[in-house]
């Protein structure tokens, strides 16, 4: 070989490679699950040697949190802005339950990963991940307090536990179809979940109270007393005639 002939290396930018890690990972995740996943299909179908995975990433665990992490920037994209073009209170906490079941519908098998793996694991609570979490519920909690502000719900409303009614019915209601059995309908089930918590939350119209028995009982005695004046009269009037 001559010696003044270099091979040459063709180096992705680091953000091209830690993208093409991710995807790989993705897909692997949500073909094998997280516990039969190895990193070396991971790093072949990303087309990389298993090392160069570690340059990116401490471990599978890791990676796996980074994976999810993207995960959740895309389902935030673009929220605040769609949200914003629904008007009223009903129709705005509609569209947070249905954007949550088309996700589920859209990715089962990352959401039983999440739920398997992450939600369950030791360094998720107060983790980057868990944060962008709380962002995410976030805004329903936004919408449930507008509707306390326009009197529309009720002025004590516990929110985080309306906000962990909401999403707890919804992962035990998918469960079935995140196991792989059964399907769901995002639309009917964001329908029927909205009414029951917004009808289930909603202020109360105020009820006239009825008045007091006594009240009612000098009510009546009150137009009996004037009704016999009035027969008293009509028959004094009679009396007086020739």
């Amino acid at each position: 070989m001559n010696p003044q002939v270099r091979r040459v290396v063709n180096r992705l930018p680091r953000h091209r490679r830690e993208r093409d890690i991710l995807d790989a990972a993705t897909a692997i995740f949500s073909d094998q699950g997280y516990e039969f996943a190895s990193m070396a299909e991971i790093a072949a179908r990303a087309g990389i040697v298993e090392g160069t995975i570690y340059k990116y990433f401490d471990n599978k665990r890791d990676l796996l949190l980074h994976v999810m992490a993207r995960w959740y920037e895309a389902m935030l994209a673009n929220y605040s802005e769609h949200l914003s073009g629904v008007k009223g209170t009903r129709e705005r906490l509609r569209y947070v339950i249905w954007r949550h079941l088309a996700f589920i519908a859209a990715n089962p098998a990352l959401c039983r990963v999440f739920f398997r793996e992450i939600r369950t694991g030791d360094d998720y609570h107060g983790s980057p991940l868990n944060e962008l979490n709380r962002r995410y519920t976030r805004f329903i909690i936004d919408v449930l307090q507008e509707g306390i502000d326009a009197g529309e719900f009720r002025p004590d409303l516990p929110l985080p536990l309306v906000r962990d009614i909401v999403y707890g019915t919804i992962e035990h209601h998918v469960w079935c179809f995140l196991s792989g059995k059964g399907e769901i309908a995002p639309d009917a089930i964001a329908n029927s979940l909205c009414d029951l918590v917004f009808h289930g939350i909603a202020n109360a119209v105020p009820v006239a109270t009825p008045p007091a028995l006594d009240d009612r009982l000098l009510a009546a005695v009150s137009r009996i007393e004037a009704a016999a004046h009035a027969l008293e009269q009509q028959a004094a009037g009679r009396e007086a005639r020739p």
